[in-house]
């Protein structure tokens, strides 16, 4: 019999090529799989409950793994402890938990969310985790275009061409811009994104801030289906994975904080 267990955990993606393991690139399962092995013998790798691209971040990230030994809690606590010795200091590992067999850190998930931070004016200590655009911007109009992301729409437009995909579909359930101090916030809410969306959907409200495209020519964006169409992608420093929902119930043990 195989016991599934839960990861919690974070990571500035800076340094990496994005969370999948990829052929000559450091990425963050490639970290947390080697410090699984070491450390629990543990060596059937992990499932993540999604991709970032490389430079992403995540203040919340989940995986999955498989043992054929049920692990009582003070021993999860133990590789919580470990794991986080042994990985880099960019990588922080929250909790393990046991969850039920069937529960999937990708295919369970009901939605994600993400954020794009965005500074108006050149800031020292956001720079690196944030896209610089000093332009003025039209937030009211940019608003009036979240409205029309939010619903099961087709987003090929806003996709990265040549994605192994069955369709473009994605239920978006929340999309808002805020504004604190020169920090501009950019948050959005679906059931699923494809590779490049979020980079993609900031990139074109950017140009619909700036005036360079209408609230109908962003309407006439999204139902072109074409990727050709919608705005540059923003850089991905900016973009930081912030939440995941699952079904109540799904983890046995709360994940530490």
């Amino acid at each position: 019999m195989a016991y599934r267990y839960f990861i919690t955990l974070a990571y500035n993606g800076s340094a990496y090529a994005g969370w999948q393991i990829q052929p000559n690139a450091v990425s963050v399962q490639q970290w947390i799989e080697k410090g699984l092995s070491v450390i629990a013998g543990i060596k059937n790798g992990v499932t993540g409950c999604g991709r970032t691209d490389a430079g992403v971040h995540a203040r919340i990230f989940f995986v999955h793994f498989d043992s054929e030994l049920a692990f009582q809690i003070d021993e999860l606590a133990q590789f919580t402890y470990k794991l986080n010795r042994f990985l880099p200091q960019d990588i922080v590992v929250y909790g393990i938990c046991a969850v039920a067999p069937d529960s999937h850190a990708r295919f369970t998930a009901l939605w994600r969310e993400y954020e794009y931070f965005i500074i108006r004016q050149k800031d020292p200590f956001n720079f690196q985790h944030a896209y610089f655009e000093p332009s003025k911007l039209d937030l009211e109009t940019m608003d009036i275009c979240c409205g029309l992301l939010l619903g099961r729409h087709n987003f090929q437009c806003f996709s990265k061409v040549h994605t192994q995909v069955n369709n473009y579909f994605c239920d978006i359930h929340l999309a808002k811009w805020e504004s604190v101090g020169h920090t501009l916030k950019f948050t959005i809410r679906a059931d699923r994104f494809l590779r490049n969306m979020v980079r993609a959907i900031v990139g074109t409200m950017l140009d619909v801030g700036k005036g360079r495209i209408t609230v109908d020519g962003f309407k006439q964006i999204i139902n072109s289906h074409n990727r050709g169409e919608a705005g540059y992608s923003v850089p991905a420093k900016g973009l930081t994975l912030t939440g995941i929902g699952y079904p109540d119930g799904i983890m046995a043990t709360d994940p530490i904080f």
